[in-house]
């Protein structure tokens, strides 16, 4: 009997029969791991429980806690939706079914819509397969005879895959019982591990994702390995519901967006202007701390401008389009860096000068399509804060660090306490994708490396995601409930110093190029206020918080000695609003509460008469009777210090 040799991940060899499967070699190892088993790893490709072994080859079994067996798991969830929707509505057409991060989803073309009661009966019909533990079994069939199939079936959708995507002359399907899809695998055993599963919504999908054409059904479903698991990712969502900036941000009067103006436009109200004054006047403060010169560019410039730096080769479709004046062609500017190139270039500049650091909170208008503008995270016209640095080779390491260093403080300051840090790089087999030499390259992501090194920064190592004129720096921000969001950016620039033919006199009294770092911390200030609000869910810390103290007096025999408090509390500093109206003192609470407005003080005829105020926290409910002299200094202290609580 011919025998293959099978190396285990703990570097054990097993010599077994040629055409053993990876089901059979778990069996071997132990009971529970065969029971427990999703997928193998072959040779670091996967591949299904069932497949026969016909080479020596490196074998991984892999179970629930391998995110790549979480992919396959999902995978076969959306066969088992689409079998579900066949045997309820067998007249619909199949578009395809991929995993998600959450889930999965299937496309279906069906002249109904799918209702919510559609829903109910398909999820049902699922957990009915599922208890069935139908086998997901692989099938190969000869491309010509697939097609037939196919068609004989009504399956034109899929007839077009398999012309496209079929290379073998065999093609490879899977079955889930009644069931057969054309794909390439791999799957998990059998129907019978999925369990924990949700559908949860029915959107509309151009059919590859193209408007001219059919539209799809795209059916949506949550889908993890336990109960629990499903349970806890239900609960996130509500509570990313109930975090809803697009919902807070009308209610709580911080911003609307005006459909008479146009979509992907922000209105900023009185309170969200405010904060956003209070956002604004921190960085410029904390910029000049840190060295940097406040600049200030045009919305508006010649076109020719973009076309040198070569914004409208690669970025014209995010781009408005040009307008015309006095015969010349001019364009919003899409990026705030041409114009801080332009004052770098304004004269030559000594090494002397460098680093020479260039920051705007400059506003920048990008046609971003209607179907994926969302809120404030995703606009049209948005104020970036931005920043170029101009400095030598030799001074790249340390405005690395500084610019590092500024993004973690930018995080630590607005109450976010937990992040990752990928550094993207360039994928070395293809160096012609990228601007700038391999040496310029080496040394400018060697620079990135030994920065965040000597900082003792951990690091995801990302190579092939640089952005072809450098290599960058990401961070990502982890919210209250645990969502990442990607913010604040430092990116190295070989391809801009190069078109603008920037130059500065060196040290040696010759002309020398500089090199170029992009910075955005918060990205843009409607995207992180976006943030801010879900972080918080719209109940700001105090130093942050549009109206910080609301002082309810308990009738109106008490509003003289309320606007002594409030007066007070206004020059000390401090946003006050004096709610005077003839209402209950439990409705007044309730409104304060509802504006989450961090403190309500209570003044009746104990407080008058003591000099003190019954101090109420949005949060923590009714903390006491405090003189007023002792409320103002915890205060001072709480905004001072920028508590984010």
């Amino acid at each position: 009997m011919e025998t293959i040799a099978i190396t285990l991940p703990d570097g054990a060899k097993r010599e077994v029969p040629k055409g053993t499967t990876p089901a059979q070699i778990a069996q071997q190892i132990s009971s529970s791991l065969a029971k427990s088993a999703l997928v193998a790893r072959v040779d670091g490709g996967l591949v299904d429980l069932s497949r026969p072994l016909l080479d020596n080859a490196k074998l991984e079994i892999l179970t629930a806690k391998d995110p790549d067996a979480l992919f396959v798991f999902r995978h076969s969830a959306a066969h088992l939706l689409a079998a579900a929707v066949l045997e309820l509505f067998p007249d619909v057409k199949l578009g395809i079914g991929p995993p998600i991060d959450t889930g999965f989803f299937y496309e279906f073309l069906r002249n109904e819509p799918f209702s919510a009661d559609d829903l109910g009966r398909i999820e049902k019909k699922m957990h009915e397969l599922a208890a069935q533990d139908i086998p997901n079994e692989r099938k190969l069939i000869p491309k010509p005879e697939a097609l037939e199939l196919y068609k004989k079936w009504d399956q034109g959708f899929k007839c077009e895959l398999v012309e496209e995507k079929a290379t073998e002359p065999m093609v490879s399907f899977y079955t889930t019982g009644k069931f057969i899809d054309f794909c390439l695998g791999p799957h998990i055993p059998s129907t019978g591990r999925i369990q924990a599963f949700k559908l949860m919504n029915v959107a509309g999908a151009y059919w590859k994702g193209m408007e001219t054409n059919p539209q799809m059904q795209r059916i949506y479903g949550a889908c993890f390995f336990t109960e629990q698991e499903l349970k806890d990712y239900l609960h996130r969502l509500e509570e990313a519901k109930r975090r809803d900036h697009r919902v807070l941000g009308p209610q709580l009067g911080l911003f609307t967006i005006e459909e008479e103006a146009g979509p992907g436009l922000i209105f900023w109200h009185p309170k969200g202007g405010l904060v956003r004054k209070i956002m604004e006047d921190w960085s410029r403060e904390e910029h000049l701390r840190r060295g940097y010169n406040l600049v200030f560019t045009p919305h508006v410039m010649r076109l020719d401008l973009w076309n040198t730096s070569g914004h409208t080769n690669f970025y014209r479709e995010n781009m408005f389009g040009p307008m015309e004046v006095e015969k010349a062609e001019y364009q919003l500017k899409p990026m705030n860096c041409p114009g801080h190139i332009l004052i770098y270039k304004s004269r030559l500049r000594s090494y002397r000068e460098l680093p020479l650091r260039l920051a705007e909170l400059g506003t920048v208008y990008r046609y971003e399509r209607s179907g994926v503008l969302h809120g404030l995270l995703r606009v049209r016209g948005f104020t970036q804060d931005d920043a170029h640095i101009f400095c030598t080779r030799d001074q790249l390491e340390k405005e690395i660090e500084g610019c590092v260093d500024f993004a973690l403080a930018v995080l630590r300051t607005f109450g976010f306490e937990q992040y990752i840090i990928e550094l993207s790089a360039r994928d070395p087999a293809h160096p012609e994708h990228y601007a700038g030499t391999v040496e310029e390259w080496e040394h400018a992501e060697g620079a990135l490396k030994n920065a965040l090194g000597r900082m003792n920064i951990p690091y995801k190592y990302m190579p092939g995601e640089a952005v072809f004129y450098g290599p960058k720096i990401d961070f990502k921000l982890l919210d209250a409930i645990g969502r990442p969001w990607q913010l604040s950016t430092v990116q190295f620039d070989f391809n801009l110093p190069q078109r603008f033919g920037l130059e500065y006199v060196g040290e040696d009294g010759a002309r020398h190029q500089p090199v170029m770092v992009h910075r955005a911390l918060w990205g843009a200030v409607e995207r992180f206020f976006g943030v801010l609000i879900e972080h918080y869910a719209g109940a700001f810390p105090a130093w942050l918080a549009p109206v910080q103290v609301s002082i309810l007096p308990v009738s109106g025999k008490f509003e003289a000695y309320a606007r002594g408090v409030a007066d007070k509390l206004r020059n000390a500093g401090f946003r006050v609003h004096l709610d005077d109206r003839n209402e209950k003192l439990q409705a007044k609470i309730r409104d304060a509460q509802l504006e989450k407005i961090p403190y309500m003080l209570v003044v009746g005829g104990k407080e008058e008469e003591a000099g003190s105020v019954s101090v109420r926290h949005r949060a923590k409910g009714d903390q006491g009777a405090r003189p007023l002299a002792e409320f103002v200094t915890a205060l001072l202290e709480e905004v001072e210090n920028r508590v984010a609580q």
